[in-house]
């Protein structure tokens, strides 16, 4: 089956960077795209990031525009999400997600467009 396992999140001070990675294994999907959405204690899940295997388009939240870079490496069935300039309020469990849904040329942002989930990463930042 799919399995999505995150992982680089941890603890940092505010104006410092992290560096997620998830990998994907157990699928054979060729037009497929990745995301990571967030989710603080409290509110619900918030779109991140999102980027088409083909590579051909990303797409990020204004929050966190021109401080973020999601990118992906073929060989290695992983996509990562470069964090920089983190804020206090970038504090949440950073999940990565896989959507089935074939088109390069839409930008889908919703969770729901989602169709598989990793367990999630614990990202605090420190004021």
């Amino acid at each position: 089956q799919v399995q999505l396992v995150e992982s680089g999140g941890g603890l940092v001070q505010a104006g410092g960077s992290l560096r997620l990675s998830c990998q994907a294994s157990g699928h054979t999907f060729t037009r497929y795209g990745m995301g990571w959405f967030r989710q603080a204690p409290g509110k619900g899940r918030e779109f991140v990031a999102t980027i088409r295997w083909s590579g051909t388009s990303t797409y990020y939240a204004d929050s966190v525009k021109g401080r973020f870079t999601i990118s992906r490496d073929i060989a290695k069935n992983t996509v990562y999400l470069q964090m920089n300039s983190l804020k206090p309020e970038d504090t949440a469990v950073y999940y990565c997600a896989l959507t089935v849904r074939p088109n390069d040329s839409i930008r889908y942002y919703r969770a729901g467009e989602y169709d598989y989930w990793g367990q999630g990463t614990q990202v605090t930042v420190s004021s």
